[in-house]
């Protein structure tokens, strides 16, 4: 088995049927309430980022085995299930226009669990860093889309979903509780499609992005000077704008995507002189772009070593919406979700029960 940090899936239009989604939440909610009340909070936040587990999770929720649509309906069923469950962990974000709502509802469900201003600052700050790592940090052609932050008290978790730029696939990214976002800040998942991205967040790239940090923070010594300001005659790295490879020392590298704007970006960092890779990616302009050009130049000028490695696990219970294995059976899916309520109900009796003796214990006890 191939262990890796992403999940592909075939990219599926459409929306998931009416009388599905309501059955969907329900079975969620029941669920997870009992995960809470076994394992605990933390627990479930870790089985929520694991890539397997929420694929399963999913499954037998009745949605599609293989389908992208996995990913955005069942975080949808999971943020609403706990908000009526009213487990202390929320959900924020999600797909599209309601993933740019994130940070607002990290804060408003964050007041509910009476955090602190520090603690909220680094709930956002993670949401914010993981969604940038995957978007500049890890360059795999896969674009963002869907962001879903989920929280409690104790810790975090991170269930996001980029498409493919060319191609009908969308790859999954699991996070969780990590305090080092540069270094296999990942969970593991394993994927069939390879491809070669340049990924800033490995162990082998960790000179690399302190040479990166050196050259953004000082970026006119090696955007300019190389060039014919300085130097008469000699080529600059500009110059090689519409060329897709260069050979500059007896090696071959992509080109420097570099615009105007980039440029000016690069001119703010400099003055606002940031202290560390983080701070450089949460840096407002700092995309794709400017990532790869301090990376391709850190290559050239110090010989910094770059990662182009891929950091790249399914279940039935109730069918699938496509029919695929086979048709949602509506009355066993209903049966599911009365069994585990009775379930409920049952230990919430017995917990009553150890109670009561517990206060007969006491009085027979002091008497």
């Amino acid at each position: 088995m191939k262990i890796a940090k992403v999940m592909d899936l075939p990219l599926h239009y459409g929306s998931c049927p009416k009388w599905l989604y309501p059955r969907m939440k329900n079975l969620a909610e029941k669920i997870l309430m009992i995960l809470c009340e076994e394992y605990g909070e933390k627990k479930l936040l870790e089985r929520l980022s694991d890539p397997l587990w929420f694929q399963a999770f999913g499954c037998v929720l009745g949605f599609d085995w293989h389908s992208s649509g996995l990913t955005t309906t069942t975080t949808a069923a999971i943020k609403e299930a706990l908000q009526k469950a009213n487990l202390s962990i929320y959900g924020a974000g999600g797909k599209g226009k309601t993933s740019r709502k994130t940070i607002q509802e990290i804060k408003e469900n964050a007041e509910k669990l009476n955090l602190s201003d520090t603690k909220i600052k680094e709930l956002t700050r993670a949401s914010k860093l993981a969604a940038k790592v995957d978007t500049a940090a890890l360059q795999d052609s896969f674009v963002l889309y869907h962001h879903t932050f989920f929280f409690s008290k104790n810790g975090w978790a991170v269930i996001q979903q980029g498409m493919l730029q060319k191609g009908n696939y969308a790859r999954r990214y699991h996070w969780n509780n990590t305090e080092n976002f540069l270094n296999e800040p990942h969970k593991a998942v394993c994927c069939d499609k390879i491809v070669k991205p340049l990924n800033m967040v490995t162990k082998e790239t960790e000179e690399a992005r302190k040479a990166s940090l050196d050259i953004a923070k000082d970026y006119k010594s090696y955007f300019y000077n190389v060039g014919k300001e300085e130097i008469k005659g000699q080529t600059s790295l500009l110059d090689f704008g519409g060329v897709d490879i260069i050979k500059f020392k007896k090696q071959h590298f992509p080109k420097i995507p570099l615009s105007y704007q980039n440029l000016q970006t690069l001119k703010q960092i400099r003055e606002y002189q940031p202290k560390n890779y983080e701070e450089l990616l949460l840096f407002k302009g700092v995309g794709p772009k400017i990532i790869r050009s301090l990376a391709l130049v850190s290559e050239l000028v110090f010989g910094t070593e770059l990662s182009w490695r891929d950091p790249v696990k399914f279940s039935f219970a109730h069918g699938g919406k496509d029919g695929w294995p086979y048709p949602i059976n509506r009355k066993q899916f209903d049966q599911s979700i009365e069994i585990l309520a009775q379930a409920i109900k049952s230990a919430k009796l017995k917990q009553k029960d150890k109670f009561r003796s517990l206060k007969r214990l006491k009085k027979f006890v002091q008497n």
